[in-house]
């Protein structure tokens, strides 16, 4: 297997930009696959594949390193590293990884297997919390959350259905099976948003547990159906497909660019029933008291159960921010259910593993005063390691007549 200067360095420039420069890895690799607009698909999927690997065993590595890196030549030895233990039995021998050896790097990462926390390349403080929150499934799911996440497709209902979309993407080279309902799992990566059933919105891309929340929300054709955390829209899209672009469909967030781009993933899809509104004051979900019939609550949250999609958000959290997430989620729920008409039914999701954003969120507000009109009628969590997807949480609760 053979690589290039070029490739690593690219590598290494984008790895200084998200650990010393606060970059955001997806958006960085982003920018830099498009920086050179000469490389081809191998070079591009090599720079994303190995860049997302040295994030995801950041402290791993800078471990076996001896110290944490902080000039580009010192990144290139943590990819030195990465590379020696992923596959590549020799290194080219470069300036940059003279002294680099497998075999004392092996005996090293024997020693290191013997520490979670450095094993699964986390901050000490995670470990603390994610053995404290989930006991004796914490090993087994750090470690799943370590590997390459799935890629999953959701059938368009309002223009497709499984069989056609199959065909269509075997009509491009891409292989996919059914997993169940609408979700179809790809078999082998390439790029899906060239092909002609993305373009024609035929499919979106999103997890197999991520899929489960609009569904839980027992929608509808002719609801009023709020998604009150809609961001770019995913759920949004979901929800107006169970709806059958019947009803009214407002999407909500804090950020109106994420709902610019939700108007535009709409048109690609065909939604006709959809609306979108930026939470600009209080006085917007005021308004909406006791409007809709269905409330989607898709709250912001730590993001735990994707990290095999964002790795770097492990080393962007804290106690103090979980601590500031956990007290959003309770004013959502306690603020936004008011939204929900009497007969109604609202779903709390997460896309995280941990209970205290989660069951622990749900029966805190169930025993409060705004929660003394609502029953739990459904609740499941997902994790990695059991389920096969990302680490979800779906809860769905239904307000007194």
């Amino acid at each position: 297997m053979k690589f290039y200067a070029a490739q690593i360095d690219a590598i290494a420039e984008a790895l200084l930009n998200i650990f010393m420069n606060g970059a955001y890895a997806d958006r960085e690799i982003a920018r830099i696959l498009k920086a050179d607009k000469r490389r081809g698909s191998k070079d591009r999927a090599f720079i994303a594949e190995h860049t997302y690997g040295v994030v995801r065993y950041y402290r791993l590595y800078s471990h076996l390193a001896g110290d944490e890196p902080r000039s580009k030549e010192d990144w290139w030895r943590l990819i030195g590293i990465h590379l020696l233990l992923n596959g590549y039995d020799e290194l080219p021998p470069w300036r940059e990884f003279a002294g680099l050896d497998a075999a004392e790097i092996n005996a090293q990462l024997a020693t290191a297997r013997n520490n979670r926390a450095l094993r699964e390349s986390i901050p000490d403080w995670l470990d603390e919390v994610g053995e404290e929150q989930l006991g004796a499934d914490w090993t087994a799911t750090i470690g799943a959350l370590n590997e390459q996440a799935p890629v999953v497709l959701r059938v368009n209902r309002l223009k497709s259905d499984p069989a056609t979309v199959t065909t269509s993407l075997a009509a491009e080279g891409i292989v996919v099976e059914s997993i169940s309902g609408d979700a179809l799992l790809v078999t082998e990566r390439k790029n899906l948003f060239a092909t002609k059933a993305f373009k024609n919105g035929l499919f979106e891309v999103q997890d197999f547990s991520s899929q489960q929340a609009a569904p839980a929300l027992e929608v509808e054709p002719g609801h009023t159906v709020i998604d009150a955390c809609a961001g770019a829209g995913g759920k949004s899209l979901h929800l107006a497909a169970l709806m059958q672009n019947k009803g009214r469909l407002l999407s909500l967030d804090i950020h109106g660019w994420k709902l610019d781009e939700l108007k535009r993933r709409a048109r690609r899809n065909g939604v006709a029933n959809l609306e979108t509104r930026p939470i600009t004051s209080s006085k917007i979900i005021k308004r909406l008291t006791e409007k809709a019939d269905r409330v989607l609550l898709d709250v912001p949250c730590s993001g735990l159960g994707v990290l095999r999609r964002n790795p770097d958000a492990k080393w962007k959290l804290s106690p103090d921010v979980i601590d500031r997430v956990v007290a959003e989620q309770q004013q959502i729920l306690s603020g936004y259910g008011r939204m929900v008409k009497p007969g109604g039914k609202m779903v709390y999701a997460t896309c995280s593993i941990l209970p205290r954003e989660n069951e622990r969120q749900v029966e805190e507000f169930l025993a409060s005063e705004a929660g003394k009109d609502w029953t739990l009628e459904h609740r499941q969590s997902f994790l990695p390691q059991r389920d096969g997807y990302d680490g979800f949480f779906v809860s769905r609760l239904s307000k007194t007549s």
